[in-house]
């Protein structure tokens, strides 16, 4: 009998290798070239006891972390309003991180032309991230903003009529490089209405216990904009530790629920990469329970 051919031990670990380096080479382009410029519509309804017959069904888009620069540009903003606005939203707030380095950007001026196309029925709110404080952004960014027709609210609420109903929208500072101030924000913030809290860092939850919030929108964590199989996030910032994505709700005894919803932001940041974190838009409707 003719003896069959057995392959070199070398010639297999070269074929294991070489499958390796392809399998290598196809995650980092997936992670730098393709989900990177994907967007993800994130639809979650919010159920709470301070939605009346007025506020229930009502639409809010919540946008986070553009960080417009080398790797967003203005032609990628402008497809995510056209998105917004094929949405029809009753309200769209952004959380924060607008300019990846602010003093690096040169195309500023062209920033708020784009999102001053953006429609929504009962108006736009916005609110500073670190990226927005950081680098000589503070009052540039004020300006852009507003220039766009967003409110800018920094430690502060304002009221919203919607029908016979009330929405509060309160925005607090930055918390690692402004300077919050809860008690201000939440005075006289009427009891019998539904309370919105716009905040970058998601996990400042925690301190907020004692103020009465229905919903608290946030981003900064980005998912972790790097996340791997059975190991979770390689990274999340700061005050983006415990509450990195999605939805979360806290029922304290006889108190109201709570919800907190943290966006995976839109942009990227140090690294132009994304993995098991599409950049995500988000669509809360308020429900009755």
């Amino acid at each position: 009998m003719k003896p069959k051919h057995r392959k070199p031990a070398s010639f297999k670990l070269l074929l294991l290798l070489a499958a390796l380096l392809l399998a290598a080479a196809s995650i980092y382009y997936y992670a730098r070239h393709i989900e990177p410029n994907l967007l993800q519509l994130e639809q979650v309804d919010i159920s709470s006891p301070s939605v009346t017959t007025d506020l229930n069904g009502l639409s809010i888009i919540q946008i986070s972390d553009l960080h417009l620069g080398k790797f967003y540009s203005l032609d990628k903003l402008k497809k995510l309003v056209s998105r917004i606005n094929g949405l029809h939203p009753d309200l769209v707030v952004f959380t924060g991180d607008l300019i990846d380095h602010f003093s690096q950007y040169h195309d500023a001026s062209k920033v708020a032309p784009i999102l001053q196309q953006i429609k929504a029925r009962y108006g736009k709110y916005a609110v500073y991230g670190n990226h927005d404080q950081g680098g000589g952004a503070k009052q540039p960014y004020l300006r852009l903003m507003s220039d766009s027709g967003f409110d800018v609210l920094v430690n502060e609420h304002e009221e919203v009529k919607v029908g016979h109903s009330r929405l509060i929208i309160a925005g607090l500072d930055d918390y690692l490089l402004g300077s919050p101030d809860p008690k201000r924000t939440f005075k006289q913030v009427p009891q019998d209405s539904f309370v919105l809290l716009l905040v970058h860092e998601p996990d400042v939850a925690d301190r907020l216990g004692s103020y009465q919030v229905d919903l608290q929108l946030s981003g900064h964590s980005h998912g972790g904009q790097v996340q791997l199989p059975a190991y979770g996030s390689l990274y999340t910032p700061p005050l983006a530790r415990k509450y990195t994505e999605g939805l979360y709700t806290f029922h304290n005894g006889d108190r109201k629920p709570r919800s907190v919803y943290v966006n995976r932001g839109v942009g990227t940041t140090r690294l132009p990469f994304r993995f098991g974190s599409v950049p995500e838009l988000t669509l809360l409707t308020l429900r009755q329970p």
